[in-house]
């Protein structure tokens, strides 16, 4: 399964911050076994992110797209909506999975704007901005991701 992953944060783009998040989901999906064939920081900008996320599902570069950054309440945050203006059919479940779990752990998770869907047969999904929750989100949903995109490609 090839994987891109995608660091949705003008300050991580510029290289004034590290990408501790994107460090994590690649570690966890080499991991499960998965196929990092992208990963690249690009600016909190709707046209940008949302360019991206087509080409890449259009041209198949891509089985799943995993976003991190830009899903909070910030005025530039628009991960979200690149993601819903992109996708041909939403899976409303896995963010709202997400939000359901965090929430035993945070209440500020209620505040998580994540989206996910399917374009074609590749699955994007938005996961939070901070490294820590990436890892606990990511960890919560992977095998089901793993399952939606097989699902989507008629594999299963």
């Amino acid at each position: 399964m090839k994987v891109a992953i995608i660091t949705a944060s003008t300050a991580v783009y510029k290289g004034e911050q590290e990408d501790a998040s994107g460090k994590v989901i690649r570690k966890m999906v080499e991991e499960a076994g998965l196929d990092v064939v992208f990963m690249k920081a690009l600016p909190t900008d709707k046209t940008v992110l949302s360019t991206v996320f087509q080409r890449m599902a259009d041209g198949n570069l891509a089985d799943l797209i995993l976003t991190t950054g830009g899903a909070g309440c910030g005025p530039e945050d628009c991960t979200p909506e690149a993601t819903m203006e992109v996708v041909d059919r939403p899976l409303l479940g896995i963010p709202e999975g997400m939000r359901a779990h965090m929430l035993t752990l945070t209440k500020r998770a209620m505040l998580n704007r994540a989206a996910a869907g399917i374009r074609g047969n590749v699955v994007i999904v938005n996961l939070p901005g901070k490294a820590g929750a990436v890892k606990e989100c990511l960890g919560y949903i992977l095998p089901e991701v793993m399952h939606a995109v097989e699902v989507a490609q008629g594999i299963k």
